[in-house]
């Protein structure tokens, strides 16, 4: 059975996840969110239609699937509703060595991935989930977990039923986003819906949703007795959070980053995009992080427009050089 793999002290301390999310989950900011205390991290997803009928020659894929030795232990997340297709590519994963535990997406709720069937469309066909989470199981004999949300709709909250399947389908753990399909991201995370779970189920329970502060972090355990945490939106542009996460659940004081430690932070980033996909890439990729990382600060606005409109890394490193002299020569 899985077990937490928080553990930089040995202790029981509950385990901190980077949530998975698409175009934004690659290694350079998995890397940054290991340094800064992620336990464990989660790829972007991956097709497993599309893993299993790429030629080895993909660009797409094997950017999904390029990881850092730095990372471990890292997890792959697929998606897809074909029994066959997922079975084959979690054996394909499992085989690399790489990956320390194979990920079924039963949560995604972009219309173009549940449109297909696939994602948190799965929570809908209990029977299907049940066939692809058999098939995965017999194909890795490392841990298999599942990623999915409290149902498609207000209507149809089944997530007791389908984490009970999950578990009696040999699933080794389940990381609850406490939120339906069509909330999408919206409204409040239902932390007692994910106290259920954890009541119901013998497996662990990761609670995913609304977790943007150490403080979040705090109540979100102890209201619902999780066992770790899955954070996604709370991280962008502040990969610092786990650490304080960490830090305030130790009982020491929450300690913020300064104007100086957010500039270096995003010229790392900036400098990791260009060696995983060159520079000309980078100026439009780093685009959202750049202004997730100045949120909140003086001048923000004025510095996203001219993030928005760089054309070379240079310029978008003046532009964070000289955010950070107007911060602090006032």
């Amino acid at each position: 059975m899985w077990e937490p793999i928080l553990n930089l002290n040995n202790d029981k301390t509950p385990v901190l996840m980077l949530a998975p999310m698409a175009g934004i989950t690659d290694w350079p900011f998995r890397v940054l969110c290991r340094r800064q205390g992620a336990d464990e991290l989660v790829t972007e997803m991956i097709s497993a239609m599309g893993l299993i009928q790429a030629p080895k020659s993909s660009r797409a894929y094997r950017q999904l699937l390029l990881t850092k030795p730095e990372e471990a232990p890292i997890i792959a997340q697929l998606f897809g509703n074909d029994p066959g297709y997922l079975a084959r590519a979690a054996g394909q994963l499992s085989d690399t060595g790489i990956f320390s535990g194979i990920d079924l997406n039963v949560g995604c709720p972009a219309p173009k991935v549940t449109g297909s069937g696939s994602g948190a469309a799965l929570m809908k066909d209990i029977p299907l989930s049940r066939l692809i989470l058999a098939g995965m199981r017999k194909a890795t004999s490392g841990r298999l977990s599942v990623k999915m949300r409290l149902g498609w709709d207000g209507d149809s909250r089944n997530y007791l039923d389908y984490a009970l399947m999950c578990q009696d389908m040999g699933a080794d753990r389940v990381c609850v986003h406490a939120r339906t399909r069509t909330q999408q991201y919206s409204g409040k995370a239902d932390w007692g819906a994910v106290a259920q779970v954890k009541r119901a189920l013998r497996i662990p329970v990761v609670l995913n949703g609304d977790v943007f502060t150490p403080q979040d972090a705090v109540r979100a355990l102890d209201e619902t007795g999780a066992d770790g945490l899955a954070v996604g939106r709370g991280a962008l542009g502040n990969p610092w959070l786990f650490g304080r996460i960490k830090r305030v659940l130790a009982g020491l004081p929450d300690s913020m980053p300064s104007p100086e430690e957010i500039t270096d932070m995003a010229l790392i980033h900036l400098q990791l995009m260009a060696r995983f996909k060159g520079d000309a890439r980078a100026v439009i990729e780093m685009r959202k992080h750049l202004s997730w990382y100045l949120r909140g600060s003086p001048g923000a606005a004025q510095a996203r427009t001219r993030i928005n409109t760089a054309g070379s890394l240079s310029e978008l490193e003046g532009i964070l050089r000289g955010h950070l002299l107007a911060q602090t020569s006032g």
